[in-house]
């Protein structure tokens, strides 16, 4: 199906980190192939094919879509993850969720409706992905 520079290109991508640091505001949509990690404050929706961890200090206004996530901070939006979702104890979700699993440690807050056991089709990024659609429904919600 692929090449090998198309294989190592996107193995090149996912392995990328991002971080959003402490103090920080991001107001807009983020997309990406590798691991994010937040600190800061986003307002706008997450998307990646691999990890989003959210620290204690983070705040999200938007949607997260990803393959897994670890949330330690705050977020006002739908959470979307195909594999592993891990609400650590100082975690505050304010809105669904849909996860294939889900750990939640003692002390995390959640308010919204739940869906397990639901595997998310492959995670699309671009012009015509899934995170169009995503990002939508952020709109709609604001």
């Amino acid at each position: 199906m692929f090449n090998k520079d198309e294989k190592k290109v996107a193995e090149e991508l996912s392995n990328s980190s991002n971080i959003i640091g402490k103090g920080t505001t991001l107001e807009g949509n983020i997309e990406a192939y590798g691991n994010i990690r937040v600190e800061g404050r986003v307002v706008g929706s997450i998307v990646t094919k691999s990890k989003v961890a959210l620290g204690q200090s983070c705040k999200v206004e938007g949607n997260i879509l990803a393959q897994n996530a670890e949330v330690a901070g705050e977020v006002k939006g739908i959470v979307e993850v195909s594999d592993l979702l891990l609400l650590k104890s100082s975690a505050v979700i304010h809105g669904d969720i849909v996860t294939n699993k889900l750990i939640v440690e003692s002390g995390a807050t959640f308010n919204g409706g739940c869906k397990m056991g639901v595997s998310i089709k492959e995670i699309k990024i671009g012009e015509n992905g899934q995170s169009k659609e995503l990002f939508k429904k952020a709109a709609k919600t604001a």
